[in-house]
C-alpha cells in the first residue's frame, strides 16, 4: 500500500472525493514553490502533483509551459526537484506526491538511480506523459518494482480496443484527460466525462481522477460529482505566474478543494 492507496482508501471511507493540485517545481523560484507546496495540504489538497520542468513540454498549454520556462531560467533541475520533495517530507510524511513530467530528464539521470533517489526522497508515484504502454519495460515496470505507483493517462480518444493496453500496468489511480488537446485549453463537461469515468472504473478497478479544463470551484464540484476526484493545475499556476502572494494562491486552492469535497 502506497500513500496514494492509503489516501483513496481514507477518502472512500469518508465518502469524499480526492482533490489533486499541480504546481511546477521551482516556479517562480524554489523558496516560493516550496512555500506553496507546504501550504497545499492545509488548504485541502489530498495529492500533490509536482511538475518537473522540461524544455519541450508537448502536452502542456501556455500556462504550464511558461511555468517550466521560469523554473528552468531560475536553474531548476531534476535533482533540485527531488530536494524539494525531501524538504517537504521533513514536515509532512502523509500527503502523496506524484512527479509529473517527461522521460528525458529521467533517462539522462539513469532509471535505476532516479528510482532509488525518488523513493528515498519520498515520491509516491509518477506520471510520464511521453512513455506509452509499449515502453513499459523502460520505466513503468521498474518503478512498480521500486514501490512507486505508475499513473497512466486515458483520454477521450482511448477506445475500447486501446484501453486494456493503457491500463495493463497502471496503479494508484487513472488520470482521465477530460478534453482533447493541451492543458488549460478548454472547459471540462461533467456530462461528457461521466460515462467515460464509469467505463474506465469498470475496466481498471482503480479510482479515476479527472483533469484538464477545471478552473473554478463549481467546475471542480461538477467533475468530482461524477469521478473519484479532480485535478487542477493551470488555474493555480496562472496565479503563481502572475506573482500573486502565496496566501492568495492558497485561498484559490482552498475554494477549489471545497468544491471537490462537495462533489
Amino acid at each position: 500500500m502506497t500513500r496514494i492507496d492509503d489516501t483513496f482508501a481514507r477518502l472512500r471511507a469518508a465518502k469524499r472525493k480526492a482533490f489533486v493540485t499541480y504546481i511546477m517545481a521551482g516556479d517562480p523560484d524554489v523558496a516560493t514553490a516550496l512555500e506553496v507546496m507546504r501550504g497545499l495540504p492545509g488548504a485541502g489538497v489530498d495529492i500533490i502533483e509536482l511538475g518537473v520542468p522540461f524544455t519541450d513540454p508537448m502536452a502542456d498549454g501556455a500556462t504550464i509551459q511558461l511555468a517550466g520556462q521560469r523554473a528552468l531560467a531560475g536553474g531548476m533541475t531534476l535533482e533540485k526537484t527531488l530536494q524539494m520533495v525531501r524538504d517537504f517530507r521533513a514536515d509532512d510524511n502523509q500527503t502523496p506526491i506524484v512527479l509529473m513530467g517527461y522521460y528525458n530528464p529521467i533517462y539522462n539521470r539513469g532509471v535505476d538511480r532516479f528510482l532509488a533517489d525518488a523513493t528515498a526522497a519520498g515520491v509516491d508515484g509518477l506520471i510520464v506523459v511521453d512513455l506509452p504502454p509499449e515502453e513499459d519495460s523502460e520505466l513503468c515496470i521498474p518503478a512498480q518494482a521500486a514501490g512507486l505507483n505508475f499513473i497512466r493517462l486515458a483520454t477521450p480518444t482511448t477506445d475500447a480496443k486501446r484501453l486494456p493496453t493503457v491500463l495493463q500496468n497502471t496503479s494508484g489511480f487513472v488520470y482521465y484527460v477530460s478534453i482533447t488537446g493541451i492543458t488549460g485549453a478548454a472547459a471540462a463537461s461533467a456530462a461528457d466525462v461521466a460515462p467515460e469515468v464509469s467505463r474506465i472504473q469498470k475496466a481498471s478497478g482503480l479510482p479515476v481522477v479527472v483533469g484538464f479544463g477545471i478552473n473554478t470551484p463549481q467546475a471542480a464540484e461538477d467533475i468530482a460529482s461524477v469521478a473519484d476526484g479532480a485535478v487542477v493545475g493551470s488555474a493555480v499556476v496562472k496565479l503563481i505566474g502572475a506573482g500573486r502572494p502565496v496566501a492568495e494562491v492558497l485561498d484559490l486552492v482552498r475554494a477549489l478543494a471545497d468544491g471537490v469535497h462537495r462533489g
